[in-house]
């Protein structure tokens, strides 16, 4: 039975990480082309995230709107990653520029 759910798990994380557009973002902010807009695009997304979170906890605190609250964590989880790849994003240069070798 674990196994089946470490399977389930492995696929379900599989298929977000390829299709989420987010996640897909995320992971060319991570090569080494994309770094360098790691913190111009954070600077852009994650208030733009925070502020549709704000806006759909407006939504969600309406009586017959509470299914928003899924839009208010999505959000916010979006606004979370890009503000964490925007921190994380100088020691990602420095593993691309010093660690891994360069392709001539």
């Amino acid at each position: 039975m674990l196994t089946a759910l470490w399977h389930l798990s492995a696929a379900i994380r599989g298929y977000l990480r390829f299709y989420m557009p987010t996640n897909r973002a995320v992971d060319w902010l991570r090569s080494t082309g994309g770094v360098k807009w790691a913190i111009p695009l954070a600077l852009v997304a994650a208030p733009a995230y925070l502020g549709l979170t704000a806006l759909a906890i407006e939504f969600a605190a309406r009586p017959g709107f509470g299914w928003l609250n899924v839009l208010v964590f999505l959000f916010f989880w979006n606004a979370a990653k890009f503000a964490i790849a925007a921190l994380l994003s100088p020691f990602w240069w420095l593993r691309n520029t010093f660690v891994l070798p360069r392709a001539t």
